[in-house]
């Protein structure tokens, strides 16, 4: 009879058994939430170093600059999901297991996409021009932001979020990652990020993350619906992580509009997203999705990473160089589709050999 690990007998202890289908809807919600990102900067986004439309937004679209001003709200969306989906799949893992599969989902593309813009940037910098050398040779280490260096793409900045989001879990994997665990985790990170709002403790801050915490245990508490069934304890987590979002909401309003886009921006269309960002994700905890299945989806979810690292100074550069020639919404829906063929072909071409090469290596033990 094998013989369990104390790791191993703290986690199946209260272990409900585990969905065992693929959330094939969670794969067109990240393509639904990357959509947004790539509207929000292609549409609304006018202050870049040279407008690429060589006009303000408002005059470029002005019908669909402003419900494309919220279109940043598809990072929240992306939070929550990550929150549900790291919980699956950390599940009966070991620590080192969970952090080598978070490094071989991370890095094969963001490699590639670096690199991508790097060239494309040096190239034909029309709207931004590179780092330099030694500046992207700290980018491929993903560690950029706390380092203090530009990122090739500042879209990169979610990415030191969920590092930071993968570092803490791997705690509560290394703990025993149970129902019971899971909860006083999510409860527990709640009440720290409250408390790091009113402490000067920059420290705490970086750590828990309170303009985002509230997303990614929204996630893991809908996740642990999903599981074991509707408990009040878990639907009263994902509710206090939403009253929680929705005043951060209204921070994060204030802020796209002072210091980012310039412009006036109701809090409502904002509240209404994000309430409704909790409501699918409530619907698919609950079974509501599960007939929703499809090849298509598949491929969407594997495109979403590589579009979201790609779009926004390669999309910028493709508008500045067309839109002297053609009409704006034809260059749109043509840049649109080209990051997207370009996201595919990175994910075939350069994420996934170089997934199956990381996965062989790391998968060999360290030495004794």
């Amino acid at each position: 009879m094998a013989v369990l690990t104390p790791l191993q007998r703290r986690t199946t202890a209260t272990a409900a058994p585990r969905p065992r289908h693929r959330i094939e809807a969670l794969d067109g919600l990240r393509l639904v939430a990357a959509l947004m990102v790539v509207g929000y900067h292609f549409v609304a986004y006018d202050r870049s170093a040279v407008p690429p439309w060589g006009v303000a937004a408002d005059q470029a679209f002005p019908w669909l600059y402003l419900p494309a001003s919220y279109g940043w709200l598809g990072v929240q969306l992306f939070f929550v999901i990550s929150g549900f989906v790291i919980c699956l799949s950390a599940w009966d893992r070991t620590p080192g297991d969970f952090l080598r599969s978070r490094v071989i989902r991370l890095y094969p593309a963001y490699w590639a996409a670096a690199l991508l813009t790097f060239a494309v940037l040096s190239l034909w910098p029309l709207v931004r021009h590179p780092v330099g050398a030694g500046d992207l040779l700290v980018n491929l280490t993903m560690l950029q932001v706390p380092m203090g260096v530009r990122s090739v793409d500042a879209v990169y900045w979610t990415l030191w979020v969920e590092a930071r989001f993968y570092l803490l879990f791997a705690l509560l994997v290394w703990r025993g990652l149970t129902v019971r665990t899971a909860t006083l985790f999510g409860y527990g990170w709640l009440i720290a990020s409250a408390v790091a709002t009113q402490v000067d403790a920059p420290a705490l801050t970086v750590v828990v993350m309170p303009e985002h915490a509230p997303y990614f245990v929204a996630g893991i508490a809908l996740y642990l619906v999903h599981r074991c069934g509707g408990h009040a304890t878990l639907w009263a987590l994902a509710g206090a992580a939403f009253l929680l979002a929705q005043h951060q909401v209204a921070e994060q309003v204030r802020h796209v509009a002072r210091d980012v886009l310039g412009r006036p921006l109701p809090l409502l269309p904002a509240l209404i997203v994000v309430a409704g960002i909790f409501a699918v994700m409530a619907v698919v905890a609950a079974g509501g999705l599960s007939r929703v299945r499809g090849r298509w989806l598949t491929v969407a979810g594997a495109l979403t990473y590589p579009l979201y690292l790609l779009h926004e100074y390669i999309g910028w550069t493709l508008i500045a160089a067309l839109h002297p020639f053609l009409p704006r919404y034809a260059i749109l829906a043509t840049v649109v589709a080209v990051v997207m063929v370009a996201a595919w072909l990175l994910h075939r071409y350069a994420e996934r050999p170089a997934a199956r090469l990381l996965r062989r290596h790391l998968a060999r033990p360290l030495p004794r």
